[in-house]
């Protein structure tokens, strides 16, 4: 055993021992955030405007503090991007992480001097926790590759700005410089297709033991190494046996993963973004990922079921319950006051609080009232892989709400298969029979007859990435949506079927 990996052991103990005392007093640990919060934000602008100084508990700060999202908190944003300090947060930010996707261009998030150790410290505290459960510390030895974007940085009004896993490859420890790949000249390609053959060509004779990313653009790292050396990844890596990942599910891709590899390897999921780093799965066995309640964040949940009624109740960690479909909403060290992420979680166990990510409040299918979630699509179509002979790339989901001729509608999903299925039609009975089993609505709509049973379009290997990279996403953190309740992305994938 090597010195590093000794000393990864016992400090991997030490972390946990940490993390499970705030763990087990969860409700005590989020009011002192709380309360944190309100004092060091209380002279900021945003806290002069919301009566900071006179919020004592979480019933005056709803009354105080609305719900929002990036758009209507844009108007304090904007003051900061134009330079000023003491807006949302005590001084300047020390970094933006700008990401796209919003409807007014470029979306511009604040990470602080007390916000951002929050993000390091998170992804080094679940692999700490992933040695602390399974005593597996060799691969600290090894080479380590993070997928992530340019760490190339710009300047707005003497602030750095960039993506935000570019921002955090400035922190990698110094004891980890030395196994992280690639070279900061091959991360700095923008172009991603380029940026992957560079990989691929850095880290094919390298012991690589920790690879970590979204499962989208790992895959295809996985498959440029494939065509390279006609190998599987654990031939080629015989050492490597932990993958990390985060953004999207794991489990639709897992059998083609499993098939690129050659065999089963240890996984860690991640819930990171721009706007914090939430959870990560802290033990190998359970279902979940243990939510951060000490990390400079308060948290309040609102039943996606009632987020668009007139003032829905906003409820505190105590609060929760498991299996209710919630809109996490967060305050933060970065300065984002009850700020609407997007995401929708579920909560697996209370003690201590795990979640896993159901989806986006706003992707989901409802053409007909059936409040379809990407959870739901998600645990369907790992039934059906794992039932047949299928193995997936990619899929997404649209209605079809006018169709051709006398049929009813439908919900059509668009799967890439790297393995088409023996039966098809089997693949669609088990999708469609696991989408009714699930949700209710759909249930009723299909024996009501206003929906008819789902119907898959294939779409051709490396159709996913040529749509994204159409839109400009490819790579990076961008994600496709599992759903959406409209035919745009639908329109745009049969395009790329025809061609």
């Amino acid at each position: 055993m090597s010195i590093k990996s000794f000393s990864a052991k016992l400090f991997a103990r030490y972390i946990r021992n940490k993390i499970d005392s705030w763990a087990s007093h969860p409700i005590e640990t989020q009011e002192r955030v709380f309360k944190d919060l309100i004092k060091f934000a209380k002279n900021t602008r945003f806290g002069q405007d919301h009566n900071f100084q006179n919020i004592t508990s979480h019933e005056e700060f709803i009354k105080n503090v609305p719900v929002r999202d990036y758009e209507e908190l844009r108007f304090y944003v904007d003051k900061m991007v134009a330079g000023e300090k003491d807006i949302l947060w005590p001084g300047k930010p020390l970094y933006y992480a700008k990401t796209s996707g919003t409807t007014s261009g470029a979306k511009y998030i604040p990470l602080t001097r007390e916000s951002m150790p929050t993000h390091i410290n998170a992804a080094r505290n679940a692999i700490l926790c992933y040695i602390a459960e399974t005593g597996k510390a060799a691969f600290v030895d090894g080479k380590m590759i993070f997928l992530q974007g340019s760490p190339e940085l710009e300047d707005k009004n003497g602030v750095k700005q960039g993506r935000l896993s570019g921002i955090v490859a400035h922190y990698v420890p110094a004891y980890l410089q030395k196994n992280r790949m690639p070279t900061l000249e091959t991360n700095c390609i923008e172009d991603w297709e380029t940026k992957v053959d560079a990989i691929v060509e850095e880290t094919k004779a390298e012991d690589m033991t920790v690879i970590s990313g979204i499962p989208s653009w790992v895959q295809m790292y996985f498959e440029r190494l494939y065509e390279k050396t006609g190998k599987h990844i654990g031939d080629l890596f015989p050492n490597f046996n932990l993958f990390i990942y985060g953004g999207v599910n794991y489990e639709p891709y897992r059998a083609k993963f499993e098939n690129l590899i050659g065999r089963k390897v240890d996984s860690i999921e991640l819930y990171p973004a721009s706007e914090g780093f939430f959870a990560f799965q802290d033990k190998q066995d359970v279902k979940g990922m243990l939510l951060q309640l000490d990390s400079g964040m308060f948290y309040e949940f609102i039943k996606a079921d009632e987020f668009f009624e007139e003032n829905p109740a906003r409820l505190g960690i105590g609060a929760v319950e498991i299996g209710i479909n919630y809109v996490m909403i967060i305050s933060t060290t970065a300065g984002l006051w009850g700020y609407n992420i997007g995401d929708t979680v579920l909560f697996t166990s209370l003690a201590p609080y795990r979640i896993i990510v159901s989806g986006r409040i706003k992707h989901f299918i409802s053409a007909f009232g059936e409040h379809v979630i990407a959870k739901e699509v998600e645990f369907a179509m790992q039934e059906a892989t794992e039932k047949t002979s299928a193995r997936i790339s990619e899929f997404t989901v649209a209605p079809q709400i006018t169709p051709d001729g006398e049929e009813l509608p439908y919900h059509e999903w668009f799967v890439e298969f790297e393995q088409e299925p023996e039966n098809m039609n089997e693949f669609i009975d088990i999708l469609d029979r696991s989408m009714q089993e699930q949700n209710s609505y759909y249930f009723d709509l299909i024996e009501g007859r206003i929906l008819q049973k789902l119907k898959v379009t294939t779409i051709p290997q490396n159709g996913f990435q040529q749509y994204m990279k159409s839109i400009g996403k490819l790579g990076g953190q961008n994600k496709l949506p599992r759903l959406s309740n409209d035919r745009k992305i639908a329109d745009d994938l049969e395009k790329i079927k025809k061609n």
